[in-house]
């Protein structure tokens, strides 16, 4: 898949690489990525040979530096121009997906480029980067799932202080509070990004695709509720298991 102008996808084997790809403008987040985004994504969606994604940034200096205001000059207000550009769904077709998500984030992580990252299953920074969620400073709210995942992740408590305030905190920080799950040098980031990656395919896909299943949908029920799904899901995973046992184990002939 390729003829994206904001972003670039490539598959090696049964990882996909999507780089945000507006480096001069910090990769901001703009209509023409959301738009290449969706169809990106959609196709992972229907890709069964896509087993786990990685998510980047282009350039040294940033991941995503959030939404891209000034293509909005026209419009009447922010609030207005944010609703615009959420009327595509990205944001539904990242939960959709059953691949492990991985983020590999540097550099300035802020706005939408938190969002992205908290709808990814696993985060890992580098030890420069920079995180924060700075809609409340330009008169708005974040529109892209941020109040919404952030405490899911880290807890009520501290997202309100982040997205309150909307002050930054650094790598370590992010660390400490469970933002993200591992802090790296620059140099390894996207090496150790490659070895999460490969440790997943190592695994079962079916039980790692269920596991994340499992977990997503939990958390919006009930623990009854939860434990009850956990049964449904282990019980279509030992079945694919059982069907794909080689008669030599179980002692059939072949």
């Amino acid at each position: 898949m390729n003829g994206f102008e904001t972003i670039t996808y490539e598959k090696r084997g049964s990882i996909a690489y999507v780089t945000l790809n507006r480096p001069e403008a910090l990769n901001r987040y703009n209509i023409q990525m959301r738009d290449e985004l969706y169809q990106v994504l959609t196709a992972i969606g229907d890709d069964p040979d896509v087993l786990v994604v990685i998510f980047k940034g282009a350039g040294e200096r940033a991941f995503c530096v959030g939404a891209d205001l000034t293509e909005f000059g026209t419009a009447p207000s922010p609030i207005i121009a944010r609703q615009v550009r959420w009327e595509r769904d990205v944001w539904g077709l990242f939960l959709s997906l059953k691949q492990p998500l991985i983020a590999a984030l540097h550099g300035y992580v802020l706005g939408s480029g938190v969002e992205i990252a908290l709808f990814c299953d696993i985060r890992i920074a580098s030890e420069e980067a920079t995180f924060g969620l700075p809609e409340v400073s330009l008169g708005i709210i974040p529109a892209g799932g941020g109040t919404q995942t952030l405490p899911r992740v880290i807890g009520k408590g501290r997202a309100l202080q982040i997205l309150l305030t909307g002050d930054r905190i650094d790598a370590q920080e992010a660390f400490r509070i469970g933002l993200v799950n591992m802090v790296v040098s620059r140099e390894e980031l996207y090496p150790t990004a490659d070895r999460m990656a490969q440790k997943f395919l190592s695994r079962s896909p079916i039980a790692v695709r269920y596991a994340k299943e499992a977990i997503r949908r939990g958390l919006d029920l009930t623990l009854e509720e939860g434990l009850a799904l956990e049964r449904r899901l282990a019980g279509i995973v030992k079945a694919f298991a059982a069907e794909s046992v080689p008669h030599f184990v179980t002692g059939e002939s072949a």
